[in-house]
């Protein structure tokens, strides 16, 4: 696993060089994961290889006296021993300081292979205690897995590693079961990280449970950092997220735009929107179409046409009119600037849809009786739903 998250750029080399010198270098260890080491990729084979060294030989001072008599040595004594035996400063300091960090307050690595083995043996003790259906229930968490829990979230955030977690979960779930509907599709050494929903049904339900409990700790770390709880659920809300960085830029974005007067009142323009589609029984929100310029068509119901609220039509109101300019240049910047992951200028597009709604709601009478004159103006408050739905679920936003 260590090996696997310098081998697929997730965790990046230093811009220091690598500790060895001329003539001096890391030692090649084959493993199971990666038998040969790839001779044209020699610096990041280089990170993997003593990031997989340090990896098999950072528990291995919990068998000697010294830390058998003082426990509280593990690690420190390790990386003792591996200097005196004359291994890669960075394969010394990382299994030195693979534990950490261990809690509130404590240094969070930065070294690429120190960060690379304490990530993977966090994530490993997560992945195989939860397959095992032993999480913490209540108080009790006797194997601390909530202090593993965040320090995973620690070293993610504090290094900036852009790492999808169901990917490493699913790799320490495959070398745990194997299980035999996989192998009818795949031979043993390969591992397919696509089609998550299908992967993940290859496993126990506990790995599900993982990301659960991953996001639990998340939320109680931004919490406790000053970020507003209902601006987490918002974001979470969503589904789908588990690259933590991106996840917490989002939620940063929001809070920052909740504090200005636009997000206070586009929230009271959101909230009426979605009350009123409530009664009309389009709580669901529809897919955005793509395309700029394009939006949702409104499902209607049995008694109604459906009429595209992307375009305005003759005889529409000025207000009509406007929403729909406002939706036809919002939506695309939005959409863009979410792709780019510049949530700022995602929030600062919905902001240009408060005008626009206010006017709506202050110049129509949406549920007309006119009946394609209701399902367009329904239609339009579905758009405007799903907008603001593209950066979060704003029907989680308190007050």
């Amino acid at each position: 696993l260590a090996r696997w998250l310098v081998e697929e750029g997730i965790i990046k080399e230093s811009p220091l060089p690598l500790a060895g010198g001329a003539g001096g270098g890391p030692v090649f260890v084959a493993s199971e994961l990666s038998p040969t080491p790839n001779p044209s990729r020699k610096r990041e084979g280089d990170l993997a290889t003593l990031a997989e060294q340090a990896a098999r030989l950072c528990k291995a001072d919990l068998v000697t006296e010294m830390v058998g008599e003082f426990p509280e040595l593990q690690g420190l004594m390790g990386g003792y021993y591996a200097r005196a035996e004359g291994l890669d400063p960075q394969v010394a300091d990382a299994i030195r300081d693979h534990y950490k960090p261990v809690g509130q307050g404590d240094d969070v690595p930065t070294a690429p292979v120190t960060v690379a083995v304490s990530l993977a043996d966090k994530l490993d003790t997560l992945a195989s205690f939860f397959a095992e259906s032993m999480p913490p229930t209540g108080s009790k968490d006797p194997f601390a897995l909530r202090r593993a829990a965040l320090a995973v979230i620690a070293l993610i955030v504090s290094n900036q590693i852009r790492l999808r977690l169901t990917d490493p979960i699913l790799l320490v779930a495959h070398r745990l079961w194997r299980p035999p509907e996989w192998f009818s599709k795949h031979s043993e050494n390969e591992w397919v990280g696509d089609e998550l929903e299908r992967t993940l049904s290859l496993y126990p339900s506990e790995l599900v449970d993982l990301l659960s409990f991953l996001a639990d700790r998340l939320k109680v770390q931004q919490r406790e950092a000053g970020v507003r709880h209902d601006l987490i659920d918002a974001v979470f809300a969503l589904g789908g997220e588990d690259d933590l960085v991106r996840l917490l830029a989002r939620v940063h974005a929001l809070q920052a735009f909740m504090a200005t007067d636009d997000g206070k009142n586009l929230h009271a323009g959101y909230k009426r929107a979605a009350n009123i589609l409530k009664k009309e029984g389009a709580e669901t929100p529809l897919p955005l179409a793509g395309g700029a310029g394009g939006g949702p068509v409104s499902e209607g119901t049995a008694d109604m046409p459906t009429p595209n609220p992307s375009r305005k039509r003759e005889g529409d109101t000025d207000a009509e009119t406007a929403l729909v300019n406002a939706l036809n240049t919002a939506e695309p910047t939005a959409a863009a600037a979410i792709a780019a992951e510049d949530f700022t200028t995602a929030m600062a597009a919905l902001a240009s849809l408060r005008a626009p709604i206010d006017a709506f709601f202050e110049g129509v009478m949406v549920n007309d009786p006119d009946p394609e004159k209701r399902a367009f103006r329904l239609g339009l408050l579905t758009r405007f739903r799903d907008a603001v739905h593209q950066v979060a679920d704003f029907s989680r936003i308190e007050g």
